[in-house]
């Protein structure tokens, strides 16, 4: 079982206004042992000065997917939800290209507001079920 803990976050002003994008950086995800050639802080620093005011930036502990490290799941904004969107996890995003797609596509509001890039469907994934229980997903 994984602890989820939060490290540090940007809080959106109205809560749940702004898509969240979750970064694990546990055991596995964000480690060069597990994804060498890789810079994992600069990677999360560029998450969260490119959607600086435009989302909220998580780092966990574990996402509980450490096969896929890197793991980054994107929830929709209050609005996204209601236009029917749900929390969409992304794994092995281990090149600055799919930090930037996965950027580009929050800005334009993300899950059930804008089609994600057709490139993020290569990292696209479905947890277990007791994983998204556990983050209050479903």
């Amino acid at each position: 079982m994984s602890r989820r803990t939060r490290r540090d976050s940007t809080a959106a002003p109205s809560g749940a206004a702004r898509c969240t994008v979750t970064v694990c950086r546990g055991c596995c995800c964000g480690t060069v042992a597990k994804v060498p050639r890789l810079d994992h802080e600069a990677q999360l620093t560029d998450l969260r000065s490119t959607l600086s005011g435009i989302a909220a930036i998580r780092r966990t502990d574990c996402l509980d997917a450490c096969e896929r490290a890197n793991v980054v799941v994107i929830q929709p904004s209050a609005e996204g939800r209601k236009a029917g969107g749900r929390p969409v996890w992304l794994g092995q995003v281990n090149d600055p290209g799919a930090a930037a797609d996965i950027a580009a596509w929050v800005r334009e509001g993300g899950p059930g507001l804008a089609e994600p890039p057709a490139v993020l469907d290569l990292y696209a994934f479905q947890p277990s079920r007791r994983v998204r229980a556990e983050l209050h997903d479903e």
